[in-house]
Formats: C-alpha cells, sequence, structure tokens
C-alpha cells in the first residue's frame, strides 16, 4: 500500500506550499475565505481552528463550503489550543466541528486532532467546483485617511501604510514572529479576537508606532472586514488606541471614525 504523504502544518493558511494531495493543519480560522484558500491549494482536507466560532459561527463557516467543494474538513476547539499555531493543534488539539465529509471518513467532535488528521488522510481527493467568493479587499471611505476592508490581513498592501487598516483577521502572531503582526505600518490597525486570547498582535504593533485594537468574535464575523467595522465592539485595544480613545465596549465603527478625521 502506497504511504499517505505527512500533513502540511501551516500557521497561517496564505502559506501552503507543497500542499497539494496533502492534509493541511492550519493555524487560521475556519472561515470562508480560509476555506477558499485551502481549497485553491490541491490539498486533499484540512483542519482549522474554530476561533471562538463567533457571530454567525463565522468562524466554522468555511466547512460547509469545503461540503460543497467535496472537501473534507474539520476544526479545534479555540479552548485546547491558541490560534495561528499548527504545531500545537496537531499535538493538542481537540475537534469541535467537522463538515460532512469528513465525518464521512469518521472524524467527530471529541476526538484530538491528530487522529482526526490521520482518518482525513483517507478522505477522497475533493472533484467539486470552489463557490464563488465575494469582494476581499475594499478601499471605502476617503477623508484624512484611507479605510481600507480587507477580509484577510495578508491582502494588505505597501500603500496601505499609514491609513487605517480594517481586517477580518484573528489579531494573534501567527509563527511566533512580531513581523506577522502587520505587511505595513497603518494608522490604526483592527482584528478579530478569535474568542478572546487573539491579542498577541497588538504590543506587536505598539512596538512599531501602531495603533491596534481587536473586536469580540461575537460581535462581528471573523473573515469579514465589513463585519469588523460596522458591528464589532471593542474587546481589547494597545495603549496607542487608547489614547486615540479606543476603550474595551466601544463600537469599532467609532473608533474608525475618530481616526479617519485625523
Amino acid at each position: 500500500m502506497t504511504a499517505l504523504p505527512e500533513p502540511l502544518l501551516a500557521d497561517s493558511v496564505t502559506k501552503l506550499d507543497g500542499a497539494r494531495g496533502r492534509t493541511v493543519v492550519t493555524g487560521s480560522h475556519g472561515g470562508v475565505f480560509a476555506a477558499c484558500l485551502a481549497f485553491r491549494s490541491g490539498c486533499r482536507a484540512a483542519v482549522f481552528h474554530d476561533a471562538g466560532v463567533g457571530l454567525d459561527s463565522a468562524g466554522i463557516g468555511g466547512l460547509a463550503w469545503l461540503d460543497r467543494a467535496g472537501m473534507a474538513a474539520a476544526a479545534v476547539d479555540h479552548r485546547s489550543v491558541p490560534i495561528g499555531d499548527a504545531a500545537a493543534m496537531l499535538e493538542r488539539g481537540v475537534i469541535s466541528h467537522v463538515n460532512t465529509a469528513a465525518r464521512a471518513v469518521g472524524a467527530v467532535p471529541g476526538m484530538t486532532c491528530a487522529e482526526a488528521v490521520r482518518l482525513l488522510a483517507g478522505a477522497a481527493m475533493p472533484a467539486g467546483e470552489a463557490p464563488e467568493i465575494g469582494e476581499t479587499r475594499e478601499v471605502v471611505e476617503q477623508g484624512a485617511r484611507r479605510l481600507i476592508l480587507v477580509d484577510s490581513a495578508s491582502l494588505v498592501l505597501p500603500e496601505d501604510a499609514g491609513q487605517v487598516v480594517v481586517t477580518g483577521s484573528h489579531g494573534a502572531i501567527f509563527g511566533g514572529n512580531p513581523a506577522n503582526a502587520l505587511k505595513v505600518d497603518a494608522y490604526l490597525a483592527l482584528f478579530n479576537d478569535a474568542g478572546g486570547a487573539a491579542t498577541s498582535r497588538l504590543p506587536a504593533l505598539q512596538d512599531r508606532g501602531v495603533a491596534a485594537a481587536t473586536v469580540a468574535a461575537m460581535t462581528a464575523r471573523i473573515g469579514a472586514a465589513r463585519s469588523t467595522w460596522k458591528d464589532g465592539v471593542i474587546s481589547a485595544c494597545n495603549d496607542l488606541a487608547a489614547e486615540m480613545g479606543a476603550r474595551p465596549g466601544m463600537a469599532a465603527r467609532d473608533l474608525v471614525g475618530i481616526a479617519l478625521a485625523h
């Protein structure tokens, strides 16, 4: 019998070189945009982080999306392991959600991530087509500064430096590298707290002179920058954001309005 390839561990779903035919374990949330990137990588199956599940179950929304594309997928419980750390997920993660294709090969909630990965290695390669996803980057407002909405922080561009950047990404540094906090030095950056613990980007950005805050996962759909902006309620902020007027319980749109005016 031909041995199946080892799983690919990727702290971010934006880093999937060599994924074709393999099961991916990624520290990214299980939202639709992340699911789309996994599907496009050519992987066999994927395990994501459930990011606290959050508003409208956005943290696991990609699992049903991948069912339509014919790919087995699961998510680990945010209470079992931090987001953004694929090795920790494989070592001690506990599965919280599976899609129909994953359940068909025996994966179920409550099992370890390692056991689920073993089962997912036997899943059929996806044979479906990827459903379309909506806009993932917008410049939606012009003022003293530009407002940049990116469903993933990976979509930030060099020209976004000094602007107000609102993301759908979680607020934890992936790979343990502070340089991964954000590609540019924005004026203000907003993230999702993925259930409460994803805030390590905030001090890293403080050190770079960037005001930054997270919104609570239950108030905004992770992976959706417009929801961060329109629906989000601030859960944590760094000192620079606090000096700007940020505080827990504040509407994200109010903080964005302050930043755009300066």
